[in-house]
């Protein structure tokens, strides 16, 4: 089939999301201008740039976290590992603003050094950011869309050294939970490994850019 999206897709459901699966969840860790700290999944999100590091994480509507990101020029993204799949899915809620997510999934939080915001205790890794960019988007006719991209620049990394493996993030043994579109979820429980032609026959295990 073929469809311009302009004209609708004539499917019981949108299929855009499933089709670019699996995203990233980007758990989403803020403090508002008072303060108060709040947590909210994207599944719209992604690494941006590797050098510097940068994330990006877009929103429909302007929710808390990328208002908060925005007014406060600060955020952290928490790796949801499948084991922490519930509690994650809780703070995807539409709670009343200045609300603890946090505490309503019954999460630890812990202390950033570089920025405000608190992480999630118990996640494989967390990345603190610094934001670098914030815009509204716009359609080709040039119309302002309910929709905003936010680019941070990750100025703090936190690893549990459990997964940490021949000096490797073990990402199979984090399992990170990506969304598929719809109500649907996975989670990476296996890897395959292909080399790049520009590695060469001396292509080293410490050059390697995965």
């Amino acid at each position: 089939m073929f469809y311009e999206p302009r004209n609708g897709h004539g499917l019981p459901h949108d299929p855009f999301k499933a089709i670019v699966a699996p995203r990233p969840i980007g758990w989403i860790s803020t403090v508002d201008a008072q303060g108060r700290p709040n947590l909210a999944p994207y599944s719209f999100f992604n690494a941006a740039l590797s050098r510097p590091p940068m994330l990006m994480f877009t929103t429909e509507t302007m929710k808390h976290s990328a208002a908060n990101a925005i007014a406060t020029g600060e955020f952290v993204f928490n790796l949801c590992s499948r084991d922490l799949f519930e509690a994650m899915n809780l703070t995807s809620g539409l709670l009343p603003e200045g609300v603890n997510e946090f505490e309503v999934a019954g999460l630890e939080m812990a202390p950033c050094r570089m920025v405000k915001a608190p992480r999630v205790a118990a996640s494989p890794a967390s990345l603190e950011c610094r934001l670098v960019h914030s815009l509204r988007f716009e359609d080709i006719e040039g119309r302002a869309l309910e929709g905003w991209l936010v680019v941070g620049q990750v100025v703090g990394v936190h690893i549990n050294d459990a997964f940490l493996k021949d000096g490797r993030f073990d990402t199979v043994a984090a399992a990170p939970v990506a969304r598929c579109g719809y109500r649907d979820y996975t989670a990476v429980t296996a890897l395959f490994e292909a080399l790049r032609p520009s590695d060469g026959g001396e292509w080293a295990l410490g050059q390697r850019d995965r």
